[in-house]
């Protein structure tokens, strides 16, 4: 199971950080997605259990995902928000015995049930 926890709204230029904890389970590679309404799930960054880390463009330099594997954690801070940052975030894991990181939502197995993110320009 994983919990997303951290949303909110914040003025444009503001910071958000998001925290997902997986209980019940060990994980190796998770990942941030975000669905905005009207549009398709798209992947925002992933992290792999030995930390090696993958960006989307539009957030490269903005965001830092990152984890804790003692409290089977993962965070994304988010710097510099944008109103197109406005979406729902979800955390989502592949397998556990799975360490490439991919880009694509169907890769992944469990999901989170959503934080919603609202940027105000």
């Amino acid at each position: 199971q994983l919990q997303a926890s951290g949303g909110g709204s914040v003025q444009a230029g503001g910071s958000l950080r998001l925290s997902c904890t997986a209980s019940g389970r060990s994980t190796n590679v998770m990942a941030w997605f975000r669905q905005a309404p009207g549009k398709e799930r798209e992947f925002v960054a992933a992290v792999s259990g030995d930390a090696h880390t993958s960006y989307s463009d539009s957030v490269k330099g903005r965001y830092t995902i990152s984890r804790d594997n003692a409290k089977n954690t993962m965070y994304l801070q988010m710097n510099s928000l944008k109103p197109e940052d406005t979406a729902v975030y979800y955390c989502a894991a592949r397998g556990p015995s799975i360490t490439v990181i991919q880009r694509t939502w169907r890769s992944y197995a469990y999901w989170g049930q959503g934080t919603l993110v609202t940027v105000s320009s």
